[in-house]
């Protein structure tokens, strides 16, 4: 049969014919030519399908693990949030109960010493879990935080919310691991999850949320193949406390002026003094907690001789503007001038409450602390005054708990877009400056801040 070769081009080598001849191929051949075209084709279209179709498995299977996360995490966080709102209306009401803190110690102390050694290391037995998963996260972690934190509150402690809804989070979210019989390389997602959905329900910030569980178990470092399951968890948590009725503090927008190199200066000047704001905050706390281990061997007794001289200082002050959340401060802060000395007293008084073995947060202290502080800064740097409040509120936390990605966007969550790239700044230069110390002892250097210190890269902050 003979075979014109018009598509397909045989050369000398191959054909021994010159160019342009006609050839002759045998049958099998000129019936296989159009087939064999076509494979390659086929191929590559199989391989797009699987592709997807395991994709789409993913999601799907990470659509229904996010949504049993944040179902927990949302409905803890709000019933947190409500039961937290009433001990501090209480309080509020009834401020005699202050002086008896130290009974509110010794009933946390108590609590913890007896039934809580295994959990006592809050935030930083999930960030372990993450590094090395081991002994599933207890759940009376759960009970044991949400006890602890509403007592401290209510005898008139400062302390923040943080903490509480993020160990419930990534408690109860560790919990699934062993009851869905999943794959042990899914724990740490299911905690990152868990952290994730547990941050974002209680602040109301689904970006934020999502980041900062992916950003805070590494310092320098994220955890991509996380992104999906922590987003996911996120969003349906924040939904979910949304849906119990439960809101959040709304905050003013703040309107930034135009970009200028004068500006971006002045905010990185501000950023400096916001990051070693939150690394004396860490370092202060980390003392006081060293202090009273060193001195009183006896655990429960802890508590109770740090709710003595809360109290004391509480009654020396006259108000109960630095215990508790301290929301009203933060706010006004953010519209007009604060006392200059504010956040020396609640950077004081929380370190010295959370030192002490109180349970609660670091971060709504540490908003408190970055809004006085940026109000302060108001009177010496040429910039909005609510801006440099705001600033302060996302930067200081940013530098001391080593998340400058999630208080970038948190910042933009709670007040607006536009102040997107000053406060950015503000948290990247705060993170650089709080050097490698911070809030999370069992956080580790995945990265490091400086080529200098290189040698840490792989250690635990706690070990530095």
């Amino acid at each position: 049969m003979q075979f014109q070769d018009t598509n397909f081009q045989l050369n000398k080598r191959d054909s021994g014919m010159g160019s342009g001849q006609a050839g002759t191929l045998p049958e099998a051949t000129y019936f296989c030519l159009p087939y064999c075209r076509q494979v390659p084709m086929k191929n590559r279209l199989n391989a797009l399908l699987a592709e997807y179709r395991l994709l789409l498995g993913y999601l799907g299977r990470w659509l229904l693990l996010g949504a049993a996360v944040a179902v927990l995490a949302g409905t803890a966080s709000a019933g947190f949030l409500v039961a937290l709102d009433w001990v501090t209306s209480w309080r509020e009401a009834h401020q005699w109960v202050i002086a008896l803190l130290p009974v509110g110690g010794l009933l946390v102390g108590l609590l913890y010493y007896y039934l809580g050694q295994s959990v006592e290391a809050g935030n930083n037995l999930l960030l372990e879990a993450i590094h090395r998963p081991q002994a599933p996260v207890p759940l009376r972690m759960v009970p044991l935080v949400l006890l602890g934190t509403l007592l401290t509150h209510l005898f008139g402690g400062s302390a923040g919310r943080e903490g509480t809804a993020v160990q419930m989070g990534g408690a109860l979210a560790d919990q699934l691991t062993h009851r869905l019989r999943l794959r042990p390389r899914d724990r740490p997602v299911l905690l990152i999850a868990g952290i994730s959905a547990g941050f974002a329900s209680v602040f109301g910030t689904p970006l934020a949320g999502a980041v900062f569980g992916l950003e805070v178990f590494f310092l320098g470092r994220l955890r991509y193949d996380t992104i999906l399951p922590a987003f996911l968890a996120a969003a349906g948590a924040d939904l979910v406390t949304r849906a119990w009725g439960v809101g959040h503090t709304h905050y003013p927008l703040l309107a930034a002026p135009a970009l200028s190199i004068s500006n971006l200066l002045l905010v990185a000047a501000a950023g400096i003094a916001f990051g070693l704001t939150g690394r004396l905050f860490a370092a202060t706390t980390h003392a006081v907690g060293a202090f009273y281990k060193n001195r009183i061997a006896w655990p429960p007794l802890r508590p109770v001789v740090g709710g003595v001289v809360v109290a004391l200082l509480v009654w020396a002050l006259g108000t109960t503007d630095y215990i508790g959340l301290g929301v009203p401060t933060i706010v006004a802060a953010l519209q007009g001038p604060v006392l200059p000395y504010a956040f020396a007293l609640k950077l004081t008084l929380t370190a010295l409450t959370l030192g002490a073995g109180f349970k609660g947060g670091e971060v709504t202290p540490l908003f408190f602390v970055g809004a006085t502080l940026g109000n302060v800064l108001g009177l010496v740097v040429p910039l909005p005054l609510p801006l440099l409040a705001g600033m302060g509120f996302v930067a200081v936390f940013a530098g001391a708990a080593n998340t400058p990605l999630a208080c970038t966007l948190m910042a933009m969550e709670l007040f607006g877009h536009e102040c997107g790239v000053y406060a950015g700044l503000a948290c990247v230069v705060s993170y650089l400056f709080s050097g490698h110390q911070g809030i999370y002892g069992a956080q580790v250097v995945g990265e490091p801040k400086h080529r200098r210190w290189l040698r840490q890269q792989g250690k635990r902050l706690r070990e530095l």
